[in-house]
């Protein structure tokens, strides 16, 4: 397996993402919440650390029934994201998380009762999670690219009409309970909550889509909405 811990500066994250994950596109907040923004910043930076972890395994694909199987759990992962692994060699499974400390960072948030904070680092925490992904992927590329392999897109439980269930089954794949440090409720809630997880085709024949929500028909994910806001 594969782990990592990195830093803010590791991310790379510019302020416009923060404030397009927070609904306001291409536009610019006004000067409060751009110094709010900044003053949040400038404190996560001295606690922050986000960690990823994945390993790449053999699996198999059944495009007839849009199962994967691998070391022994079966997901049933629906039409769209069996669409996008169909031609997969392998498949690597992943957990990506903001971190312990930028959840006890927002607990504090809460306790003081800004909602304008609050908003601001919950925003924040999203796309750290994203941008976290987003060097695993970087990683992931790295090592397959001896192969002559590319990538998939990333796809979660919970998205894509992959049920958010089978999280579970996901986590006991790890040889750590708690992989990254992240945890699950009962309910498949990951805790850190700002967390992310999920699988990726890896192969010669695979590739990555800049845009994906095309693919997908549920109108109501998030996703989607943040990619109506910026247009």
């Amino acid at each position: 397996m594969t782990e990592h811990e990195l830093s803010f500066d590791d991310l790379n994250i510019s302020p416009h993402e923060i404030y397009e994950q927070m609904g306001y596109g291409e536009n610019i907040p006004d000067n409060d919440v751009v110094a709010e923004t900044e003053d949040i910043i400038q404190e996560v930076k001295g606690l922050l650390r986000p960690r990823f972890c994945f390993f790449v395994s053999g699996g198999v694909l059944d495009t007839g029934t849009r199962t994967l199987a691998a070391r022994g759990f079966h997901f049933n992962i629906g039409r769209i994201i069996t669409r996008q692994l169909r031609d997969s060699h392998a498949y690597a499974f992943f957990v990506a998380t903001s971190g312990a400390e930028f959840e006890a960072f927002q607990k504090k948030l809460k306790t003081e009762n800004d909602m304008v904070r609050i908003f601001i680092a919950d925003a924040m925490g999203s796309v750290i999670a994203e941008k976290t992904a987003d060097c695993m992927e970087t990683v992931l590329q790295h090592q397959i690219a001896g192969r002559g392999w590319k990538h998939t897109n990333r796809f979660s439980p919970g998205y894509c009409g992959w049920h958010v269930s089978e999280q579970h089954s996901l986590f006991s794949m790890f040889p750590k309970s708690n992989p990254c440090g992240v945890t699950l409720t009962e309910s498949s809630l990951m805790m850190p909550i700002k967390s992310v997880s999920g699988v990726i085709g890896v192969g010669e024949n695979v590739r990555k889509l800049e845009y994906s929500c095309g693919l997908c028909d549920y109108e109501k994910c998030y996703k989607r909405k943040a990619r109506k806001l910026s247009n």
